[in-house]
């Protein structure tokens, strides 16, 4: 017998209730072009298991696997080595079944955990202040400019060109509903960021200056020279780093002034699977640090002069009252934070400097290589792992091709910024230590054929 909770009536009546004239009118902030309006093609209204088992098989063949091919896909998401230990360890069943920390007198696990992390994430972004992690980079950017609104109660942000488009998406969209002023313009296909022409855009309305370091190109923007002009105009720099691996090899936001420090977790612990889960990581000065969006975990003892660790900060609405609550963005992604800790902790500083010096080297050689190939430029000066080469070819096209031939090269700018013909040919390359030499000389060989 099927389950039906809900009778017309009683969707009609809750309608009627909240003034909606249909449920389809519930939906309609989501874009048209997105929205199902129909059975899905392919697919049949019902099926037995077996049936659709036999189905998602098929479909699931026709995918590349992301491991068994070389691979070069970045732009935000990037595919490292996850140590086994670290899914062993999450699996424990202390960890995999604890929910949120609201006992702590029976959750000092998972609040040490928590202490911990926080620890690694403020040492990791030169902060003096992590929160105990967000949803993922991108909501993680926006609580940013709500900090900096609250804090100079000001409500212009300036976007850097070189954030992560599906971030400035994010921004735009939560702007639409608070009101923010948002200064953005896509990239130019330029070796370095034009600092000059974001510094300008900085008066005394703007809140905060947002920057991704590295940025979308892979270039290494001039953090501090930014910091300085926007401190100058009591503004807050917000550093966005998708790359957490970057770190090990450059200088941290925090050290280059940054007043708030927030990014993507995925490649430490999280493997990549194409939709999440992610980790947003949340760091800033402590001077700031009632207006910081999440929870912070403390530690202290208890009266018997025993270690202990509390929620020290719950500034969301749960907890506080609604008028005071700095977000009521549901953190903290516990799981892949705990993950993240894990990789964090089994790789340690000297680990981490080890695995981006050999991300940066692999990169290096994928670049020599790839250049000296004729019809192709090298649009950076410097970078890290990831780097945009400039094809005299549609990239779309020539990433679609080398699929077909079993190649994964990397990331189209013109799937990132559809419709923008002038970055048409550019193709975003990342290299971590999952590439081998082999792979790259593949890569090369292969769109070598493809170019000729």
């Amino acid at each position: 017998m099927r389950y039906l909770p809900l009778t017309d009536a009683d969707r009609t009546a809750m309608l009627a209730r909240i003034g909606a004239p249909s449920i389809d009118a519930l939906f309609a902030d989501v874009p048209a072009e997105v929205r199902l309006d129909g059975p899905i093609r392919g697919l049949p209204n019902h099926a037995g298991e077996l049936a659709v088992e036999r189905h998602m098989a098929r479909l699931s063949a026709r995918n590349l696997p992301a491991g068994e091919v070389p691979f070069f896909l970045g732009a935000g998401a990037y595919r490292h080595h996850v140590p086994a230990s670290v899914d062993h360890l999450i699996q424990r069943g202390e960890f995999l079944t604890s929910y949120t920390p609201y006992q702590p007198e029976i959750a000092q696990g998972t609040l040490q955990v928590l202490f911990e992390f926080q620890t690694q994430v403020a040492r990791l972004y030169g902060c003096e202040i992590a929160n105990a992690s967000m949803y993922d980079g991108s909501t993680a950017c926006w609580e940013a400019l709500c900090m900096a609104r609250r804090i100079t109660r000001r409500s212009k942000a300036v976007l850097s060109e070189g954030l992560h488009p599906h971030y400035v998406s994010t921004i735009e969209t939560m702007a639409g509903f608070h009101g923010d002023r948002i200064v953005y313009n896509p990239p130019m296909l330029v070796p370095n960021t034009d600092a000059g022409t974001l510094i300008s855009a900085i008066d005394e309305d703007t809140s905060c200056v947002v920057v991704q370091y590295p940025d979308i190109l892979g270039r290494l923007p001039d953090l501090a020279r930014i910091a300085e002009a926007a401190q100058a105009k009591g503004a807050l720099l917000i550093a966005v780093v998708t790359e957490p691996v970057a770190l090990g090899a450059i200088a941290s936001p925090g050290e280059l002034g940054a007043d708030i420090v927030v990014g993507e977790g995925q490649s430490l612990g999280v493997g990549l699977q194409f939709g999440g889960p992610y980790l947003g990581l949340f760091a800033t000065r402590e001077k700031y640090v009632r207006q910081m969006p999440g929870r912070l975990c403390g530690e202290t003892v208890d009266t018997e002069g025993r270690r202990g660790f509390v929620l020290t900060l719950s500034t969301r609405e749960q907890h506080i009252r609604r008028e005071k609550a700095t977000s009521n963005i549901c953190t903290n992604s516990a799981l892949c934070a705990l993950a993240f800790s894990v990789h964090m902790t089994l790789l340690g500083e000297k680990g981490l400097r080890a695995l981006a010096a050999q991300n940066h080297r692999l990169a290096c050689v994928a670049a020599d290589r790839l250049k000296a190939i004729p019809g192709v430029r090298l649009l950076n000066e410097s970078f890290f792992n990831e780097f945009t080469l400039l094809l005299d070819a549609d990239a779309r096209q020539a990433v679609r091709r080398l699929s077909e031939r079993g190649v994964l090269a990397g990331v189209a700018l013109g799937r990132l910024y559809p419709g923008r013909a002038e970055l048409s040919g550019g193709l975003l390359v990342a290299v971590t230590e999952t590439a081998s030499e082999d792979d790259i000389e593949t890569l090369a060989r292969q769109l070598e054929e493809e170019l000729a």
